[in-house]
């Protein structure tokens, strides 16, 4: 469906409020136009391989016997029980993909919300429909969540069917060292996906604030990106130890804990509210800047 397929004639424009209905047509409109895009297709491809590449390497390393190579822990130490159960290897490629390549995709799709249509000389059109800026910018941000919970499947799956592949299933034993069903294993991997896809709401948050700021998509994309790579060294620099918990990303690995038994609450817990926050200041910034912009494209 195109815009202009979606969008109402004058008459109806001057009819007076927009309708539910309406609402959820450009929402839908909006998924279809973001998933169409052979940019969203690529950063989806590129996720896609990298489970792939990691499981292909794994077996390659590990087609002697041996054992991959990690340390104990979480995170990336998934990697050295991928061996054993190829249900691990879902949960490294999340650990893998976490720190820039999820992120970077979520910050190429946000960042280009707002600015990309202004670049396109669309923007001014959208708003003439009964939409409203407040209407429109929520189904962005609507856009840019179900891109996170896509693109985090889209690892998860992959890693899935690739450990399945080339490696045994089973029961598992969690980090702690207990034994859990792979149906149970399932759930928590379930689980974690979401984890991590709620974890990304703070940048889709940023980078449709950054959007707003500017009619360029591709200087919308790129500050996203370059904020989101400075955040990350800043999370790594012992001294900045003061500052690093109020970071986007300090918790982001907080979701092995789910791979414990019992489960660590807390430093999820402290990752949910750190991404509502920033999802709650940085949507009413972009709110703020939209609502009172000037619309010359």
């Amino acid at each position: 469906m195109s815009r202009a397929e979606a969008a109402p004639g004058p008459a109806r424009i001057a009819a007076g409020s927009p309708k539910p209905l309406w609402t959820l047509g450009l929402l839908r409109s909006e998924l279809v136009t973001t998933f169409r895009r052979w940019r969203t297709l690529a950063l989806l491809g590129v996720l896609a391989a990298v489970p792939v590449l990691v499981g292909v390497a794994v077996r390659i390393e590990t087609g002697g016997g041996s054992s991959a190579a990690g340390g104990g822990g979480g995170g990336p130490a998934f990697i050295t029980q991928i061996t054993n159960n190829g249900l691990f290897l879902v949960f490294t490629a999340l650990a893998a993909t976490l720190p820039f390549f999820l992120p970077m995709a979520v910050g190429v799709v946000a960042g280009d919300a707002i600015a990309g249509e202004a670049n396109a000389g669309t923007l001014r059109y959208l708003l003439v429909a009964p939409a409203g800026r407040t209407r429109l910018l929520l189904t962005k941000y609507a856009t840019a969540m179900a891109f996170c919970l896509v693109a985090t499947l889209v690892v998860a799956v992959f890693a899935l069917a690739v450990g399945a592949l080339l490696f045994p299933l089973g029961d598992l034993t969690t980090i702690s060292g207990t034994r859990i069903s792979f149906a149970e294993g399932l759930v928590r991997a379930l689980l974690i996906a979401l984890v991590v896809a709620v974890s990304l709401t703070g940048v889709a948050a940023l980078g449709l604030f950054v959007s707003t700021l500017t009619n360029s998509g591709i200087a919308a994309m790129a500050t996203t990106v370059g904020l989101l790579i400075t955040v990350q060294i800043l999370d790594q620099i012992p001294q900045l130890h003061a500052i690093q918990p109020y970071l986007f990303s300090h918790y982001w690995m907080s979701f092995a804990d789910l791979m414990r038994e019992p489960v660590y609450w807390d430093d999820l817990v402290k990752n949910l509210e750190l991404q509502a926050l920033y999802a709650a200041v940085f949507g009413s910034a972009a709110w703020a800047r939209f609502t009172a912009k000037d619309i010359t494209a």
